[in-house]
């Protein structure tokens, strides 16, 4: 039984969170109703009371894995986090630390001292240390590394010298590696001594005596063939292997496409200098989708749900500035036509239509275009194709829900021509919305930047305004 699963319940997460919450509140109802009792006895108490209620909390935490005190931590106000972070035990602080989102990592680090931050440090890997390096203190950073041994100092400087969108700043250091001249059953043997494996072990690694990867030993081969078989005659020779500059994207991509649970990486000389394993896959995949959504929406930055009203307005402000220029534009390009809005009032209560089904096409265009541009299934050679294919959409779908409004609105002011009208501006402005949601991705991806920043709120902008001047400009040209 592996650690997470020895500290599973019943209980869902939500549940947890639930329950921490819960004992949270009733230590603080308890302290209030003791802090308004009077006589002599009331310091003892409170004292008791106290006692009992955090012993309770700190019991409900020790059962818990550090992944779900980390999720919990996310969870809780300020306040309340870090009351729970007190009480959580010293020897899980670096686990959590590296579990929490970097904004609520932010805040806990803030609230330990120099010493609490290297004991929680000092045992972590080369590979961890340099995770949470940039976010520590110089001087911790300095003293962590001051007191690794020298292969493991190169190791922590090895990763810190990639970016974080490379592969190397994601690789492990901790790997079996084996000859190719030795039989299984010596590796069985060699295995046995090890007290336990790197986590994620499904296969060695086969290197020769300079450290040059030849191959890899897949566990399953080494259990089911003969003990006497030579390692040379079951490895593999072709390995999924990755260099340190490469992408780390397109290394996720990868374990997803060929199921892999760890990989190679190797140096330009062919020498084995770490690994990637299927958690940080999944950890970097995480981070990318939120990463996209959050840059859709038009935020800067990962957001802690309980940060500073002060923190989230400088995280949201720029787009939103933005967003009131197109605003005001659309209110302007409405001004045009207030002689038309005075004679058929009905235009007004009617556009707000066009520009809502014209954003929610254009975002739909837009999130199809930006999934595809994660998955490499869209380059700017294909920019032509996509948007034939968009306006094939948007036409029909401008033709068939622009009648069914247009019917509506016959319907509701007794004006066939009122209907053509909207029929057409909804079909027009789907169309736009179409070539828009496919050009704005693709034309931030030639400019090199994230395809989906801002692309929210900037097919939003074009679809308001665009149909607020072709169903108010179609209206004046064939109502008035």
């Amino acid at each position: 039984m592996t650690e997470v699963e020895s500290k599973k319940t019943q209980d869902s997460l939500q549940d947890r969170l639930a329950q921490v919450v819960d004992l949270l509140n009733r230590h603080r109802l308890v302290e209030n109703l003791t802090q308004r009792q009077e006589g002599g006895h009331q310091n003892r108490v409170e004292n008791l009371v106290h006692r009992q209620n955090i012993s309770e909390l700190q019991r409900k935490l020790d059962e818990l894995h550090p992944a779900d005190i980390a999720h919990i931590l996310e969870a809780l106000p300020f306040d309340d986090r870090l009351a729970v972070w007190q009480l959580v035990k010293a020897k899980h602080d670096g686990d959590i630390l590296l579990e929490v989102s970097d904004a609520v990592r932010e805040t806990l680090l803030a609230d330990m001292d120099d010493h609490e931050i290297l004991a929680a440090a000092k045992d972590m890997d080369a590979d961890e240390l340099a995770d949470l390096a940039l976010e520590l203190p110089r001087d911790v950073v300095y003293e962590l590394i001051e007191g690794l041994d020298a292969q493991d100092r190169e190791r922590v400087r090895s990763a810190l010298s990639y970016g974080e969108e490379q592969v190397g700043a994601l690789m492990d250091f901790e790997m079996v590696t084996i000859r190719d001249d030795v039989s299984l059953e010596v590796v069985l043997r060699y295995l046995r001594r090890l007290k336990e494996l790197p986590g994620h072990t499904d296969k060695l690694f086969v290197v020769d005596y300079e450290g040059v990867l030849t191959g890899v030993l897949p566990i399953k081969r080494l259990l089911v063939n003969d003990p006497d078989k030579r390692v040379a005659e079951v490895m593999a020779t072709d390995p999924v292997i990755f260099h340190p500059d490469d992408e780390a994207t397109e290394a996720a991509q990868a374990f997803e496409r060929y199921d892999l649970v760890s990989a190679p990486v190797i140096d330009a000389g062919g020498k084995l200098i770490g690994r990637l394993t299927i958690d940080e896959m999944v950890d970097l995949i995480r981070e990318e989708t939120e990463a996209e959504v959050l840059n859709m929406a038009g935020l800067r930055e990962e957001e802690d749900i309980f940060a500073s009203v002060w923190k989230s307005v400088r995280n949201r402000w720029s787009w939103l500035a933005i967003n009131l220029v197109t605003a005001f534009l659309a209110s302007r390009v409405i001004g045009l036509f207030d002689g038309s809005i005075e004679k058929l009032v009905a235009l007004a209560a009617l556009m707000p239509i066009v520009a809502g089904i014209g954003g929610n096409s254009g975002n739909q265009t837009i999130t199809m275009i930006v999934r595809a541009m994660a998955l490499d299934q869209v380059v700017t050679s294909n920019t032509a194709r996509l948007i034939r294919k968009e306006l094939g959409v948007a036409l029909i779908n401008g033709l068939v829900w622009g009648g069914v409004i247009g019917g509506v609105a016959y319907w509701l002011y007794d004006n066939f021509a009122l209907g053509l009208v909207m029929t057409a501006a909804m079909t027009l402005n789907l169309l736009l919305a179409a070539i828009m949601g496919v050009l704005i991705p693709m034309t931030l991806l030639k400019m090199g930047r994230d395809p989906a920043l801002g692309a929210s709120v900037m097919i939003t902008a074009v679809t308001d305004s665009s149909g607020f001047f072709i169903f108010l400009g179609l209206a004046t040209i064939f109502l008035m």
